[in-house]
């Protein structure tokens, strides 16, 4: 095998960059500027209307599913993880409107979020309670 190619490889390998002649995963691909700013923006408006957080999963959820967080959402929504703290509950499905938010009431985080077109059909599992607003 010719010498550069091997140290190519050799280098490749150990910096975590993709082997010669192939091209880096999506995984690995840094996101462009525009998603990148709308993914600040929508993390700032959620902030701005909630105490809650939203992990990156239920960001990308909510961009990819175009999930209504408007604020009389996110106030629904808050009183549904307040409801699920006094009751103890820790991963909890919370319905508001047609859309369903997985949160974990201990720490205020929404896991992830389904909206109507998507709720037939599934099947929710592992949580503690369902709290309906």
């Amino acid at each position: 095998m010719d010498q550069s190619i091997l140290t190519k490889r050799r280098s490749a390998a150990v910096t975590g960059m993709s082997q010669v002649g192939t091209r880096p995963t999506p995984s690995q691909q840094k996101p462009n500027d525009a998603t990148q700013s709308f993914q600040n923006v929508l993390q700032q408006k959620i902030a701005a209307n909630t105490d809650l957080t939203f992990s990156k999963h239920a960001v990308n959820r909510v961009m990819e599913r175009n999930v209504d967080i408007s604020e009389s959402c996110m106030l629904r929504l808050n009183e549904g993880v307040r409801l699920a703290q006094e009751k103890g509950m820790n991963d909890t499905l919370i319905l508001v409107d047609s859309t369903a938010y997985i949160v974990n009431a201990k720490s205020a985080t929404v896991i992830t979020t389904v909206n109507n077109d998507d709720l037939k059909g599934n099947v929710f599992t592992n949580i503690d309670g369902t709290v309906i607003m």
